[in-house]
């Protein structure tokens, strides 16, 4: 049989923490609601839940009604004291399981010490260094610097299945050009002529993480004789060619 546990008969360090605890069964026998936990708990009559005296116990523990303050109050007296000094989640939670219970509380107390600013301040870090970011250039003016990328496979339309995404990285201005998955770096490069070399000029970087398509000879060689400065991303690394991949997003929900 689960023992009864009333706070307010506990021996603490000092008078004030008595008052504080014995407020806080006041408070629980005020507010008297019950969750569905709990009712079902009752109706069972297992001896796992029991009500004495206004306050209930699941488990040898006293109830906790679903009220913010309640629970607040409760949190903040097993993490913040000085005599408590910060636990972690699951000390924190083992703690106050020695006394109360409420459904969701590992999550509550998670959320509690997750949102601590001292113990983030103080929280040991185990990863290794992150290190220095490298930005890309800021483009100085418009279609000087693109970017480059492919959707696909799509549902087939007029033999098509791939939309081949090039973005200006200074006006965001995007073109679309219908196309296959199986396109050539020869057949992008005709695309590149068509559509934007005659409309805004040969730009001065080409940013993109189509590997098999632009890391081709043929674009090497291509962009050696314009004088075009490639910069290649890997697969690997989407957030590089970000802007582009953030397009394609807003593409997807069109379509």
């Amino acid at each position: 049989m689960w023992s009864r546990k009333i706070v307010g008969k506990i021996r603490v360090f000092d008078d004030r923490k008595v008052v504080e605890e014995t407020d806080i069964i006041k408070r629980i026998k005020k507010n008297g609601t019950r969750e569905k936990e709990i009712l079902q708990a009752l109706q069972k009559e297992d001896g796992s839940a029991w009500e004495e005296d206004e306050v209930a116990y699941m488990e040898g523990r006293i109830y906790v009604p679903n009220n913010k303050d309640i629970k607040e109050e409760i949190l903040k007296e097993h993490h913040d004291p000085a005599d408590v000094r910060h636990p972690g989640q699951h000390r924190m939670q083992e703690l106050i399981k020695r006394t109360y219970w409420w459904p969701g509380l590992k999550e509550d107390v998670k959320k509690y010490v997750q949102g601590c600013v001292k113990c983030q301040q103080n929280k040991v870090q185990h990863q290794k260094r992150a290190g220095e970011l490298h930005p890309l250039e800021i483009s100085e003016g418009p279609w000087q610097d693109i970017s480059i990328d492919m959707i696909g496979p799509l549902p087939r339309s007029n033999e098509m299945d791939a939309i081949l995404v090039i973005v200006d990285r200074f006006t965001k201005m995007i073109r679309l050009k219908a196309t296959t998955t199986n396109l050539s770096s020869e057949g992008v490069a005709k695309i590149y002529r068509d559509e934007i070399w005659k409309i805004h000029g040969i730009p001065k970087t080409i940013l993109s993480n189509c590997g098999l398509q632009f890391a081709s000879k043929f674009m090497e060689d291509l962009t050696r004789v314009l004088g075009t400065k490639r910069k290649l991303s890997t697969a690997y690394y989407p957030q590089t060619d970000g802007q582009t991949e953030r397009i394609n997003q807003e593409i997807g929900t069109f379509l």
